[in-house]
């Protein structure tokens, strides 16, 4: 079993970027590129990052025709990311298209429900009451196994669930980690690498918890060691 951890650069400079990735070096050689350095910076940072000898995950969360998220992907994926995302309720069409633009050498991946909304708010932006985040999860990840998507964007709270029904045919990449006894920030489903690994998560994201930890060399080494942990339980 293959966990792989990334790195968020969520910053605003290049400088600010390249500068982490620097920074842990060998320990890290998968890092994220999400919606605020992309449009700071813009297609300059991927190509910096790749030339480090790193990988690129560029969370974009594309949602719109498709046609358009398409193009986007396939835009992506000569950009050299390895890993993109699209929002799983722009639907089945949409994700297929995404999945076609970015071609064998770019996995997509689906968002489900964002780690940053819980049930209540989840219902609000659905616009009815008693919604459920994992099933609403479930039946997102339904719809994008169906479209091609490599794997969803999920909690550590959903990932067992998913894991269960899916196995390894859809791939589960995990935000919101958090290492024991730090603050969720504005996450409102978080999990420990330990236990998102034991969920059956095959990425790992990783933000203010190595990024803005006093030591990131340090917190990096910890998540690890977790990750080696559960794998060999």
């Amino acid at each position: 079993m293959t966990v792989t951890p990334i790195v968020a650069l969520d910053v605003s400079t290049f400088d600010e970027a390249i500068a982490i990735v620097r920074q842990l070096g060998e320990t890290c050689r998968f890092y994220k590129i999400g919606g605020e350095l992309f449009t700071a910076v813009g297609p300059q940072i991927v190509t910096a990052v790749r030339e480090a000898g790193c990988q690129v995950f560029l969370d974009l969360k594309f949602h719109d025709i498709p046609n358009t998220v398409r193009h986007s992907a396939a835009a992506a994926a000569r950009l050299g990311a390895s890993l993109i995302t699209v929002h799983a309720s722009g639907g089945s069409a949409m994700i297929r298209a995404a999945v076609e633009g970015a071609g064998t050498g770019c996995d997509v991946f689906a968002v489900t429900v964002l780690t940053s909304l819980d049930a209540p708010q989840l219902g609000e932006a659905w616009g009815r009451g008693g919604v459920d985040v994992l099933t609403e999860a479930y039946r997102l990840a339904i719809l994008a196994k169906g479209a091609g998507a490599a794997g969803v964007v999920c909690s550590g709270l959903e990932a067992p669930s998913l894991h269960a029904h899916f196995g390894s045919e859809l791939k589960l990449l995990v935000p919101g980690i958090r290492l024991p006894g730090a603050s969720a920030n504005d996450q409102a489903r978080v999990v420990t690498p330990g236990d998102a690994v034991s969920a059956g998560a095959t990425y790992l994201i990783l933000g203010r918890t190595v990024t803005a930890a006093p030591d990131p060399m340090a917190a990096m080494a910890a998540v690890q060691g977790e990750i080696s942990a559960a794998v060999g339980a």
